[in-house]
């Protein structure tokens, strides 16, 4: 669960951590979760979910990023002086539509809350609905998996972090493959451990072509707080660490850029933003990801990705949160096509 902040007044609640309180997973494998498929790690360059690897058109590129930015007239968009993309890059020639959750919960999104074939047509049906409202960009599916969540119990290292083992994933790339060519994002909520500690954890799958990567400063509790307590943050030389991290992967292993998705609601969940360093080999993507009727989504969207422009925005549309308030309904697709600038990653949980 998100919580929305706006005017100073922060509502906060205990996020999916207690579903995890008492469930064990090692690196090894984990439990839980049902059929087990082995990884294929060798196809780094031959899958068919790479995009074909065409250089980047400069201009066709700033013709896109005038387009997402939509009109605004404030001057943050699109993001000046931003470095031009790798081949291959995703953004902003389609847009990235996903489901969000984790196989252990049916509570914790989409992803999990269903099994794949109902999974695939409820995301399919979103898709075509994103197709019809902005026809002239394509939509890339996705899968955005939480691999590591942040726990109510502190665990055998006392991080308070959950870790899917390889199985789990290996099981999410297989569903993802019931698709061509869908792409996956790989979400870390660091808990009391750091993203330095928890990124190996996960390398070799950053290594494949379709393997994205989401990171939660929600979850990063850096003064020690147990998670669910209060919210955590990120700082930008955090952000800088994490994208030469992922470059340094994509140089080595000559693949496309990497999307990878920071999620925000509040201020404090991402300090010093205008500092964050652009590379050619990753494409960051400010998420909104507070829940509440439209107003508040809205007002959220404004006050933290607006006003403090780093490259692309995403948005997130809750099934059950967004309904809980007057009017009790999700936001369409022609709704966020109206934002300033337009979000070129939607995220379903």
């Amino acid at each position: 669960m998100k919580f929305p902040q706006l005017a100073g007044t922060v509502i906060l609640g205990f996020a999916a951590i207690s579903l995890f309180a008492n469930c064990n997973s090692d690196s090894k494998g984990g439990s839980g979760i049902g059929k087990i498929f082995s990884s294929d790690t060798t196809k780094k360059k031959t899958d068919s979910t790479v995009n074909v690897m065409k250089p980047v058109d400069p201009k066709l590129y700033d013709s896109l990023m005038k387009k997402l930015a939509n009109g605004d007239t404030t001057g943050k968009w699109p993001v000046k002086k931003q470095p031009y993309p790798l081949a291959g890059a995703i953004l902003p020639f389609k847009r990235i539509v996903v489901y969000y959750g984790n196989l252990h919960s049916k509570k914790m999104g989409a992803l999990g809350e269903y099994a794949p074939k109902e999974m695939w047509q409820r995301l399919n049906a979103e898709v075509k609905h994103w197709e019809k409202a902005d026809p002239s960009t394509p939509v890339q599916p996705g899968l955005h998996y939480i691999a590591a969540v942040a726990s109510g119990t502190p665990g055998k290292d006392g991080k308070y972090i959950n870790r899917m083992g390889n199985k789990q994933i290996d099981s999410v790339l297989k569903i993802a493959k019931m698709q061509p060519n869908t792409i996956v994002f790989l979400d870390l909520q660091v808990a009391l451990s750091t993203i330095k500690a928890e990124l190996p954890h996960i390398e070799k799958y950053l290594e494949l072509p379709y393997v994205h990567l989401g990171i939660d400063p929600e979850f990063s509790m850096k003064d020690g707080s147990l998670p669910g307590k209060k919210i955590g943050t990120y700082d930008a030389v955090d952000v800088n660490y994490v994208t030469q991290y992922l470059a340094d992967i994509v140089k080595k292993h000559n693949l496309p850029p990497k999307v990878f998705v920071l999620h925000r609601f509040t201020k404090k969940m991402v300090t010093n933003s205008a500092n964050i360093k652009l590379r050619p080999e990753v494409q960051v993507v400010v998420h909104m990801d507070g829940w509440g009727e439209p107003d508040l989504k809205i007002g959220t969207y404004r006050h933290f990705i607006q006003n403090e422009p780093v490259q692309f925005t995403g948005f997130k549309l809750f099934y059950k949160n967004d309904l809980k308030k007057e009017p009790k309904r999700l936001m369409t697709p022609e709704e966020l096509l109206k934002l300033k600038p337009k979000p070129i990653y939607i995220q379903y949980q």
